[in-house]
């Protein structure tokens, strides 16, 4: 089986990317649905892949702030955790902030996603915190 791949979505693909985080972020983890999506949608880079049935199965999203690109939204659809989905989404995110210009990348992880970021070449900065309820810690990486 290849190795899962990922892309730029398309505002076609919006309303997938848009049903996936609600699934995982406020079906799964309990996010109020008012806070999930917000303005930074409009401008951001949203990447996605895809199951081989063609399903949005994991999706992200980079926001650029001169030469640092914050990464968010990262979402993965249970049935494909641990199959390489994020870290293709991650790479290709990478690959977009890098194009973009960005020389270093932060994102707010959630803790039990800590060691997935690690493993991407990503270290904790500061303290754990609370966002949405669920326990971040900041993390960043060069590029």
């Amino acid at each position: 089986m290849p190795s899962p791949t990922a892309r730029v979505a398309t505002s076609t693909d919006w309303p997938e990317v848009a049903a996936l985080r609600t699934r995982v972020f406020v079906e799964e983890q309990g996010v109020p649905a008012e806070i999930e999506q917000d303005a930074a949608d409009a401008t951001a880079v949203h990447v996605l892949s895809r199951d081989d049935a063609g399903r949005v199965v994991a999706t992200g999203r980079l926001l650029l702030d001169g030469t640092t690109a914050r990464i968010g939204r990262m979402a993965a659809d249970a049935e494909v955790r641990g199959r390489g989905h994020g870290a293709a989404v991650l790479a290709e995110l990478h690959r977009q902030a890098v194009a973009r210009g960005a020389s270093e990348v932060e994102l707010h992880a959630q803790l039990p996603a800590r060691r997935f970021y690690e493993r991407e070449g990503y270290s904790a900065v500061g303290d754990v915190y609370e966002e949405a309820g669920i326990a971040h810690v900041t993390m960043v990486r060069r590029l």
